[in-house]
């Protein structure tokens, strides 16, 4: 059924893009037959959507990937350096928010461990709606910040790096089987604010997959029953990945370049002094805009980096 779909997405796409460009067409000959230059502002924003569309096209033939269409689960992790990379973890998982919410993506929160004075030490959490994972996978590595530090008095820069790891989430049809026998499951009682919202049950999950030693926890909800569902989400998606890189015989170099997160792993990095810059290693875009990066716009960086795997591809 998926593929069905896909292929008809596909045949969706040329048919709707034909007629747009024979519309076009269509008016261009008018406006030359009647010399109507009043045609001339209709048929140039007629162009520019056919452009925008044809931009977009490109992207969603991009994503043809096998779980491109999924959802994705997002794990962002600090680096060294205490609070400074923890709190550039919780600008991050900001951005993120902000890029799901642009592009109507819902946003579900499954465990946010956060840090001792300020940010968060790490944070695990799903985007929602379709070719998430497609988008979204391209932001997997270490994010470098430089900045003037506010937790510093004397006013020095300081440089901070965080992780991000994604992985499809996995569909009830997919054939991941998990084996009881192979998991320890723990529960305690979970975090949050104190007094009358103190959370007084063991409704906090852990589980741990004994064979591979992927370690997994939830503690969004309420209800134990809840966030141990939400942790078999999240290790069927840990373990098909886990299968696919095995398959694609990548998994250790993948895996060593998320754990070093430090100076020459960095994917991206944001400068915000002493200039203001964000620039992609990999395909070498830039803008100086930063402040509209840290607000969700990062579909240039998706966009130039899906553009670039592909043409790695062929």
């Amino acid at each position: 059924m998926q593929e069905l779909t896909r292929q008809k997405d596909k045949v969706e796409l040329y048919e709707e893009l034909k007629q747009k460009v024979e519309d076009t067409a269509t008016l261009w000959e008018l406006a030359v037959e009647e010399d109507d230059q009043s045609l001339e502002e209709e048929i140039e924003q007629g162009v520019k959507e056919l452009k925008d569309r044809f931009s977009q096209a490109e992207l969603e033939i991009l994503l043809s990937g096998t779980y491109d269409r999924n959802n994705a689960i997002l794990t962002l992790h600090s680096g060294a350096g205490g609070t400074e990379s923890q709190d550039w973890v919780q600008m991050l998982y900001r951005m993120y928010v902000r890029w799901a919410e642009r592009n109507k993506y819902k946003v579900e929160t499954l465990d946010l461990l956060p840090g001792e004075e300020a940010g968060i030490k790490s944070v695990t959490f799903s985007v929602i709606g379709d070719k998430a994972y497609g988008y979204a996978k391209c932001e997997k590595g270490v994010h470098r910040l430089v900045r003037i530090s506010p937790f510093d008095a004397s006013g020095r820069r300081h440089t901070s790096f965080a992780s991000v790891d994604v992985i499809p989430e996995v569909n009830d049809d997919m054939e991941i089987t998990i084996d009881p026998e192979d998991l320890k499951i723990d529960t305690y009682r979970s975090g949050g604010a104190g007094g009358q919202h103190v959370n007084k049950t063991d409704s906090a999950v852990r589980i741990t997959h004994l064979p591979t030693g992927i370690i997994v926890q939830c503690q969004s909800e309420r209800s134990q029953i809840q966030n141990r569902a939400y942790c078999m989400r999240i290790l069927q998606a840990k373990l098909l990945e886990l299968k696919r890189k095995q398959q694609e015989n990548e998994l250790s170099e993948l895996r060593g370049e998320l754990n070093d997160i430090a100076w020459g792993s960095q994917i991206r990095s944001y400068v915000f002094h002493p200039y203001s810059m964000v620039k992609d290693h990999r395909t070498n875009v830039e803008t100086g805009n930063i402040n509209a990066v840290m607000d969700g716009e990062i579909d240039q960086f998706i966009s130039a980096w899906l553009q670039h795997n592909a043409g790695q591809a062929e």
